[in-house]
């Protein structure tokens, strides 16, 4: 008898990822503040640092994801000393994920799509990870789970997020990276905090609106890490804008 596929917990819309990543991520770097207030909150999803891509949401806008939240068992509202209500987060719970793996998730959730040379990095925050070896061993385990999902092959510069987005992002974060990345047989290399492809990598919005573009002869130059920057940028305003419309339709339906 075949094994049962782990199914990660329901999908999370774009506000609702952030709210959770930076409850996780708080309760780590400043528990002397956590649980945290809505204004601290509010003030946590809209930071500058640590953040992909940087947010303006309102408290109207983080209470009522809060609501839903609290409804799902992810978040508690907690009273401390004070009258002003704070919020608390069950993520380790509702992924099934703890220590490493927990850090894992919670920089995926904060930052999306990166290389495991970054996220290694950044989740190190958190809690050590030692090598690039011993974060692939994480890695793999939060894939079994169906938490993590690859976006490019393996390899340097191989591109990873978690697998919490609605299906319809998923699905299309898929095809851009794809066609970003694979529009060249060339190998992909690391460059910092992204990578960078050998090949004329087409726009968010070349793709959008169904146009065909050219792969460029074999002499021509590969694109500056700046210009894959401002795709991933691209990409992810088109992802965000995707949210945004179903977060209405969400509204709307309710």
């Amino acid at each position: 008898m075949s094994e049962p596929i782990a199914t990660p917990p329901k999908s999370l819309n774009f506000r609702q990822r952030r709210i959770l990543g930076v409850l996780m991520e708080k309760a780590r770097t400043t528990p002397d503040a956590y649980p945290l207030s809505l204004n601290g909150l509010v003030t946590g999803c809209n930071q500058k640092s640590n953040r992909h891509p940087l947010m303006d949401l309102t408290p109207e806008q983080v209470e009522d994801e809060l609501e839903k939240m609290r409804a799902a068992g992810m978040v508690a509202e907690v009273q401390g000393g004070s009258r002003v209500a704070k919020y608390r987060h069950y993520g380790y719970d509702y992924l099934g994920v703890k220590g490493a793996e927990a850090a894992v998730m919670t920089e995926l959730l904060l930052r999306g799509e990166q290389t495991a040379g970054d996220l290694r990095t950044r989740a190190s925050r958190f809690e050590p990870i030692a090598d690039l070896a011993t974060l692939q061993t994480l890695i793999n385990s939060l894939m079994e789970k169906n938490l993590v999902v690859a976006l490019t092959p393996p390899g340097r510069g191989q591109l990873l997020t978690h697998n919490l987005y609605l299906p319809e992002e998923l699905a299309r974060l898929k095809q851009l990276t794809s066609t970003a990345v694979g529009s060249s047989h060339e190998p992909v290399l690391s460059a910092g905090a992204g990578v960078q492809a050998h090949a004329h990598s087409p726009t968010a919005q070349e793709i959008s609106q169904g146009l065909t573009v050219q792969r460029p002869s074999a002499q021509a130059p590969g694109p500056s890490h700046e210009d894959f920057q401002a795709l991933r940028d691209e990409i992810s305003e088109l992802r965000q804008a995707v949210e945004k419309l179903t977060y209405r339709l969400d509204r709307l339906e309710s």
